[in-house]
């Protein structure tokens, strides 16, 4: 391979993987197993190794350099006291035997003492407790800062408060995960498919895409469960090892790993990795894998161990600590069955993604039977070139997330031909179009019928405007008949339209009829979330609202006035403004307002409260924090999820922790929900 060559390959393998760190840390949707993730890693770095010369290779920002971050909008965001990192991941037995030799050389000792304990595959999160309060939650975010999620936190079952027991310090930051149970998993996915929703991938994601909700009635309505076993910052020190930090978890009663084992020598770890793998689909928990840690703290802190990203001495070799040199993850093989593809078939998502999608011959993996599994995308079909008529190996990734992961050559039809990516829609045969720098080729054409569809239910999904019972199934079938071809045909619906369609026909148009009507006043931050603009979420819906108030005034929005509004940068204020000056979406807008949506704006300005903002912290007598804020958003004013010079009114309950502290520091007022109900006159 050439330098050009090989700098050519790095660029490609760099934007593959923001790609992927994209879709698993930000948006909980990953496309790969961890294995083919690490591969593309590995192949990545030796090549920065042998052509680190190489124009474009040296000093460049890249995935070897840094760890993911699932930093979101909407979330304040908390540095850690002391570094969020990673582990490295072995596959094998002499790859942890390689750790150990490793260890063993920078220590001068063979016969090491080790923890094993499962790998939970679940939402990394950081935990402080001060004075043995629990005062905030992280997430992991870029490993140096994160988002504060305290609120959801709060709503697990089994996370106490408060500490119980002695040896308390005076601040603690305690590393765990966050996972849904596959019961709750199973059970949450009957009311999807009830609802004519689509199922969720698997609880992972599930976890992820819960815990960041703004919503947290929804989160609780999710019964989150945690498990913790990591320490962070500690003040004063009170152990000298993870067996008796693991110890300490459970006299302060927090909920730890179902199985724990403290071993001496790398035969000991071996076995008990053996014996996790015989019982770990047991556990309440998915588990993918096994960690294995240095047990003494000391050991950990050795100059010659510490974490990838220090030098041997000590000295900083990079601007962040990476991963311990002193713990790696053993991760499990997944599980896999030999299949055929009998088809690939191309997906239409709601912005004109084509996703590709081998459809199998059904084989039974973990616990299902298996018919289709995803191919990514063209690059990733290219790169394993996987054929019709190929026998292949499926992978459940996290044992959930089907996916082809190998393809057997050996086993190939001689008639087979590779796989020609379509340059064309499926379904409404427009010229795909591929964007500078993305590995996605979509669907142009704003017409497009599965585009439509997707962007049908979108809007009337629980984070657009929530019509209920208008689920995946009762769209398709709207559209099948010809009684929609866009949002706004939703609102001119008939109730003698809806009577054919179901046997059920006069109660089920009487209920979807009134769900229609009553959102036609929805809140104008839905009506904006539900349509879809690119790089608007919940809260830049929300902001939007408040600062256009109407949609007749957001058509009209300056690129000035976006970008002076908190939180959007120029890329998000580019995106809304070229989404508002596409003629088909114009059209959108006026054909929701002609179809009687009169969507709810913000509380008038000139209230008392209007431009305020608030936030909460602690627990309120007796409004949850999301009706005092509803209450507060209703007359105008915001509520933030951190204190600055900028905030006007700290509303402070039962157990207010930092906020408080910060809120006096800087001389903001602080209130309680007597004095707060006073101004909102209730």
């Amino acid at each position: 391979m050439s330098p050009a060559e090989a700098a050519q390959r790095i660029a490609q393998l760099r934007a593959e993987i923001a790609h992927h760190d994209e879709l698993y840390y930000r948006k909980a949707q990953p496309e790969i197993s961890d294995f083919d993730y690490d591969g593309l890693k590995a192949e990545l770095a030796r090549l920065e190794r042998e052509f680190s010369t190489a124009a474009g290779v040296a000093g460049a920002d890249t995935p070897t350099r840094k760890i993911g971050d699932d930093r979101s909008e909407g979330f304040a965001r908390v540095r850690h006291r002391q570094s969020m990192t990673t582990l490295d991941n072995t596959y094998d037995e002499a790859e942890l035997r390689e750790f150990h030799g490793r260890l063993a050389k920078a220590l001068g000792a063979e016969d090491l003492a080790y923890t094993v304990e499962p790998k939970v595959d679940g939402v990394a999160v950081s935990l402080t407790y001060e004075n043995g309060r629990l005062t905030r939650a992280v997430t992991r975010g870029d490993g140096e800062e994160g988002d504060d999620i305290t609120v959801n936190v709060r709503t697990i079952r089994g996370l106490p408060a408060e500490l119980r027991g002695a040896s308390v310090p005076q601040v603690i930051e305690i590393r765990g995960e966050i996972f849904l149970g596959e019961d709750e998993f199973r059970r949450i996915n009957q009311l999807q498919e009830e609802a004519g929703e689509a199922p969720y991938a698997n609880p992972r994601n599930l976890a992820a895409g819960t815990i960041k909700q703004l919503d947290a009635r929804l989160v609780a309505s999710r019964r989150l469960e945690i498990v913790l076993y990591g320490l962070g910052y500690c003040e004063p020190a009170i152990v000298a090892s993870q067996t008796a930090y693991h110890a300490q978890l459970r006299q302060w009663g927090l909920p730890v790993v179902e199985q724990f084992w403290s071993v001496r020598g790398i035969d000991a770890v071996w076995a008990a990795i053996r014996e996790l793998d015989g019982f770990r689909r047991g556990f309440a928990y998915g588990t993918d894998g096994a960690v294995v840690k240095l047990d003494s703290f000391e050991q950990q802190r050795h100059p010659k161990v510490g974490f990838r990203g220090m030098a041997a001495d000590g000295q900083a070799e990079a601007a962040r600590k990476l991963s311990p040199r002193w713990a790696c993850a053993f991760k499990f093989a997944p599980d896999r069955a030999e299949t055929r593809v009998r088809d690939i078939t191309i997906q239409v998502g709601r912005t004109g993604a084509l996703t590709p999608v081998a459809e199998l011959e059904p084989v039974f993996l973990a616990g299902t039977t298996v018919k289709r599994a995803t191919l990514h995308n063209a690059d990733e079909i290219a790169r394993k070139d996987v054929r019709v008529g190929d026998a292949v190996l499926v992978e459940k990734a996290g044992e959930i997330i089907p996916a082809v992961v190998a393809v057997l050559v050996e086993k190939r039809p001689t008639e087979s031909r590779p796989f020609e990516f379509p340059r064309e829609c499926p379904v409404c045969r427009a010229a795909a179009k591929r964007a500078e720098g993305e590995v996605v080729w979509r669907c142009p054409n704003p017409e497009c019928p599965e585009k439509v569809r997707r962007r049908i239910e979108h809007f009337a999904s629980k984070g657009g405007v929530d019509i209920e019972g208008l689920g995946e199934e009762v769209v398709a079938l709207l559209l099948e008949r010809g009684l929609i071809r866009r949002i706004p045909d939703l609102f001119r619906l008939k109730r003698e339209d809806l009577l054919p369609l179901k046997k059920s026909g006069e109660i089920w148009a009487g209920n979807l009829i009134a769900a229609i009507e009553a959102r036609r006043t929805a809140d104008v931050w839905r009506v904006i979330n539900g349509l879809g603009i690119p790089q608007v979420g919940a809260a830049a819906a929300k902001d939007l609202a408040r600062t256009f108030r109407t949609l007749e005034t957001l058509r009209e929005a300056k690129p000035e006035e976006l970008v002076r509004i908190e939180g959007f940068g120029e890329k998000t204020a580019v995106a809304v403004r070229r989404w508002l000056d596409d003629a088909t979406n114009q059209e959108l807008i006026r054909d929701l307002l002609a179809a009687g949506v009169q969507p709810t704006p913000p509380a008038v300005a000139g209230s008392a409260l209007s431009g305020k903002t608030f936030v909460l912290t602690g627990t309120l007598p007796t409004l949850t924090r999301e009706e005092a804020a509803a209450r507060i958003e209703a007359v105008g004013g915001k509520v933030s999820g951190s204190v600055s010079k900028k905030t006007h009114y700290v509303v402070a309950g039962a157990e207010a922790g930092s906020k408080l502290e910060k809120a006096q520091a800087l001389g903001v007022p602080v209130i309680d929900e007597a004095e707060l109900r006073r101004m909102l006159g209730m």
